[in-house]
């Protein structure tokens, strides 16, 4: 079976072949199960699994248990989402904890929430901290957010978000580069490879418009494999005006629960977080992929979407959810 498509070379790995890819990305067979798909266009789309973080009532060792059997089996990344006012982890240290019992796993915000950080410096201090803790495994994805009660409870005007968002990602990118901010220099630690990879969500232009500007790609935050290919139409069209070479990391989560109780879990945790949303719920809930032959059947659209990653998050805090859907997606 063909591995993931990793940008270095894991330590338990060998190389079968190269595939021509504008980054010069290798697939690689590892000794442990990789879970990957060759897409009809060439390369082959990752599949990574979110953290159970925001299933309320998770515990530490179900987290901690999670991530390891999630590197053992060979998903690609390990993903959070992120929100304040629910009983949720935070993500990035919820990821820090992941990155403290792994070791090649990718771990992702998909995405993270910054307008509401007030601090744009140390948002990407504590990225920073956390790539380099990882040994530059960190791909910070990034958001502006909807949900009005998280922007009122960390006290910032949620009709200031756009424009607050764009003065972060050009204070990163100051950070990251190592600019000095006072006597003592700049504002460390100096992340692997000039920074996270960073990735833009949103679906209005404006949010395709910033990932070819500040970002290497885009990443949809739910909808359906056909809606993901109208974003990606709209993000090579911006990827093109802002004359940028090569092409943009595409990305796209899903829901999923499987085993004895799999409708029951995903009926009850999606509609207690999306309760904001009102009969949208109803729709997400419905959306999650409750057997294998539905993760089989997103995991085919989304690849020939053109999809170069899917992350699939859980409804259940249980960690042999992990192995089933690595066994699903095989």
């Amino acid at each position: 079976m063909l591995s993931v498509v990793e940008e270095s070379q894991p330590r338990d790995a060998l190389l079968v072949e190269q595939v021509p890819r504008p980054r010069g990305q290798l697939i690689y067979r590892g000794r442990t199960d990789r879970v990957s798909l060759e897409r009809q266009r060439g390369g082959a789309m990752e599949v990574g699994i979110g953290l159970p973080a925001t299933i309320p009532g998770v515990e530490r060792d179900q987290l901690l248990e999670w991530a390891r059997r999630a590197e053992a089996r060979g998903f690609s990344s390990l993903g959070v989402i992120d929100r304040i006012v629910y009983p949720n982890y935070e993500p990035l240290i919820a990821l820090a904890g992941a990155a403290a019992v792994t070791e090649r796993i990718r771990l992702t915000t998909a995405i993270l929430i910054a307008p509401y950080r007030v601090n744009g410096a140390l948002v990407a201090k504590q990225a920073a901290t956390l790539h380099h803790l990882s040994q530059g495994r960190l791909v910070l994805g990034t958001a502006i957010g909807a949900r009005e009660d998280d922007y009122e409870a960390s006290g910032v005007d949620i009709h200031t978000r756009g424009k607050r968002f764009e003065e972060m990602l050009n204070l990163w990118r100051r950070v990251w580069a190592g600019e000095e901010f006072g006597t003592a220099g700049g504002i460390g630690p100096q992340p692997p490879g000039g920074g996270p990879t960073l990735i833009l969500g949103g679906t209005v232009d404006a949010a395709f418009e910033r990932a070819a500007r500040f970002g290497e790609g885009w990443i949809q935050g739910g909808g359906s494999p056909d809606q993901f290919k109208e974003g990606v139409a709209k993000l090579d069209a911006a990827w093109r005006s802002a004359g940028r070479e090569g092409e943009p990391r595409k990305m796209a989560l899903a829901y999923f629960s499987l085993g004895a109780d799999a409708e029951q879990a995903a009926d009850r945790y999606l509609h207690d977080y999306y309760a904001f949303l009102g009969e949208i719920a109803d729709m997400i809930a419905g959306s999650a992929a409750t057997d294998a032959d539905t993760v089989k059947q997103y995991v085919d659209a989304f690849a020939q979407a053109g999809c170069d990653e899917l992350i699939f998050f859980p409804s259940s805090a249980d960690p042999e959810q992990v192995d089933l859907l690595a066994d699903a997606v095989k």
